[in-house]
C-alpha cells in the first residue's frame, strides 16, 4: 500500500497546449507541387515544409470528407487519442486549423514515466470559440482576409497574419478557457438613472464638440456602461481591452500619481486624464500621435476608425473611435481639455454608485453560491466563480471538473430551442443547476452535501431572488 500511495504521489498533471495553428486556402495551389502555395501562416514556423503540406492536406481532406455527409456544415474537430484539431472557415474558401494537445496525467512506472492522455477532458465548443475569436480579433485590427488579397494580394495577407499572429497566440492560455469563452460576454456596471443620464448627456456634448468623433464606448474599470457600437464589434473590442489594453497600464497606475512614470503628465491639477493610446506627453510638440486602427460593420459599409482609449485616474474609460482623419496632437490636446475635467467629476459619482452596490450586494451574499449567468440579448456576463481577469488568464475558483460540467450542460441546451431545467450531483457532492429561459442562461454551483433535489430547487429560487429579483426565469 505504502507503495501505491508513494507512485500516486507522483502523478502529474500537464495542462492541454497549443501544438499548432494554421490558416490555409485550398484554391491558392490546386495543383500536384503547388501545395505550399496554400499555406498563409503555420505556427510553430519551424516545422519542416514536407510536413507542413501533409498537415494541411490531412485537413483539406477530412473536410472533403464530412462535405459528403453534410454539405452545409462540415467538421468542426477532430479527436485523437494525443491531441484534438479544431476546424474554422471565416470567410469562403480559408481555414483556419488549431491542434490542441489533450491534457496528460504523467505517472512513473518502473522509475520510467508513463503518459496517459485524457481524451474527454477538452470541451468541442469551448475550444472551437477560442478559435473563431482568433479571426474576430483579428478582423478588428486588420480587417477581412479578403481585404487583404484586394489590398495587395497573398504577399500583403501573410505579412498580416504573421505580424499578427505571431504575438496573439502568445495570448492563448489554454489551460484556462471555460464557458466564458463560448459567451464572449460583457459585464455590464449597473447604475441609477440620474448618473447613467449625466454620462449620455456628457458622450453627446463631447461628440459634438469633437465632431471627427463617430462612436464612443464608456467603461468603468473593467465594466461597460455605454457603447455607440455594433453589439458584435463592442463584444470583441470589450474582450481586447478587459484582458490585453487595461491590464498592460495598471502596474504604473499602481505606482501612483507622484511616481516617475507620471512625471510627463501635464501639470493640471483639475484632472488625472491620460491617453492609453496615443501621445504619452501632450506638452511635448514632437510627441507622436499613433493610434492603432480597427474595423468595424466589416459586413456591410466597412468603416476603419482610429482607437483613443481616454482614462481618468479614478478607472472610468472613456472611447471615442475617431474616422478615418488621423487625430493630431492640437486634437488630442482639445479632448484632454474637455473630457479630463468632466470625466473626473463623472468618476466620484460613478464611484460612489459602486459602493452603493458594494454594500447591497455583500448584505446578500451567499458563500454557498457560485454562479454564471449570460443572457443572449444583450449579451451581458456576470460570473462570482471567476477572479479577476489578467493578461495571462482568467482564473476560475472551482474545480475544473465542475466547469466541465457546466461546459457539458451549455451544451445541450445549445441543441435544444426550448427552455429547460438540469441539475446533476457531482462526485464530489456539489451540486451544479443550469437554467435556460427566454436567451437567458443560469449555471449555479452549490456547495451542500446533505440535501434533496427539493431542496436544491428552493435554493436556486432564493438565490435568483436575491440576484436577479428583475429577471424572470420560467419554472
Amino acid at each position: 500500500m505504502a507503495a501505491a500511495a508513494g507512485a500516486a504521489g507522483q502523478e502529474k498533471q500537464l495542462a492541454p497546449t497549443l501544438l499548432s495553428f494554421f490558416i490555409y486556402n485550398p484554391k491558392l495551389g490546386p495543383k500536384e507541387g503547388e501545395e505550399e502555395k496554400k499555406i498563409l501562416f503555420y505556427h510553430p514556423n519551424e516545422v519542416e515544409k514536407n510536413e507542413k503540406i501533409r498537415n494541411v492536406g490531412l485537413c483539406e481532406a477530412i473536410v472533403q470528407f464530412t462535405r459528403t455527409f453534410s454539405p452545409t456544415k462540415p467538421a468542426k474537430s477532430l479527436h485523437t487519442q494525443k491531441n484534438r484539431q479544431f476546424f474554422h472557415e471565416p470567410e469562403e474558401n480559408f481555414w483556419m486549423v488549431m491542434v490542441v494537445r489533450n491534457p496528460i496525467i504523467e505517472k512513473h512506472k518502473d522509475g520510467k514515466p508513463v503518459y496517459e492522455y485524457q481524451e474527454e477532458e477538452l470541451l468541442d465548443k469551448v475550444y472551437s470559440s477560442v478559435l473563431q475569436q482568433c479571426y474576430s480579433m483579428y478582423k478588428l485590427f486588420n480587417g477581412t482576409f479578403l481585404k487583404a488579397m484586394e489590398d495587395g494580394g497573398v504577399k500583403v495577407l501573410k505579412e498580416r497574419l504573421e505580424k499578427f499572429f505571431h504575438r496573439y497566440l502568445q495570448t492563448l492560455h489554454l489551460q484556462s478557457c471555460d464557458l466564458l469563452d463560448v459567451f464572449c460576454g460583457i459585464s455590464f456596471f449597473p447604475l441609477d438613472k440620474m448618473t447613467y443620464l449625466k454620462i449620455q448627456s456628457f458622450i453627446n456634448r463631447m461628440e459634438e464638440s469633437l465632431n471627427i468623433v463617430k462612436y464612443t464606448a464608456f467603461l468603468y474599470n473593467d465594466q461597460l456602461i455605454w457603447s455607440g457600437l455594433e453589439q458584435d464589434d463592442m463584444r470583441i473590442l470589450y474582450k481586447y481591452l478587459t484582458t490585453s489594453l487595461f491590464p498592460r497600464h495598471m502596474e504604473p497606475e499602481l505606482a501612483g500619481r507622484d511616481s516617475p512614470i507620471r512625471a510627463e503628465m501635464p501639470g493640471n491639477l483639475q484632472h488625472y486624464g491620460r491617453f492609453l493610446t496615443g501621445p504619452l506627453n501632450l506638452n511635448d510638440p514632437e510627441t507622436k500621435c499613433r493610434f492603432p486602427k480597427i474595423f468595424v460593420n466589416t459586413d456591410d459599409t466597412y468603416e476603419e476608425l482610429h482607437l483613443i482609449v481616454y482614462k481618468t485616474l479614478t478607472s472610468p474609460f472613456s472611447l471615442p473611435d475617431t474616422a478615418s482623419i488621423p487625430p493630431t496632437l492640437e486634437f488630442c490636446r482639445k479632448l484632454d481639455s474637455i473630457v479630463g475635467p468632466q470625466l473626473t467629476v463623472l468618476a466620484s459619482d460613478i464611484c460612489e454608485q459602486y459602493n452603493i452596490n458594494k454594500r447591497i450586494s455583500g448584505a446578500e451574499k451567499e458563500p454557498q453560491f457560485k454562479f454564471i449567468y449570460f443572457n443572449h440579448m444583450n449579451l451581458a456576463e456576470k460570473s462570482t466563480i471567476h477572479m479577476r481577469k489578467t493578461p495571462s488568464v482568467s482564473l476560475a475558483s472551482v474545480h475544473p471538473d465542475l466547469m466541465k460540467i457546466l461546459g457539458d450542460i451549455n451544451s445541450d441546451f445549445s441543441r435544444v430551442d426550448e427552455d429547460e431545467e438540469i441539475i446533476v450531483k457531482a462526485m464530489s457532492d456539489y451540486w451544479v443547476v443550469g437554467k435556460k429561459s427566454d436567451q437567458r442562461e443560469l449555471y449555479v454551483i452549490l456547495n451542500q452535501k446533505n440535501v434533496n433535489l427539493i431542496e436544491v430547487n428552493e435554493e436556486v429560487k432564493k438565490l435568483c431572488a436575491t440576484q436577479f429579483n428583475n429577471i424572470f426565469f420560467l419554472d
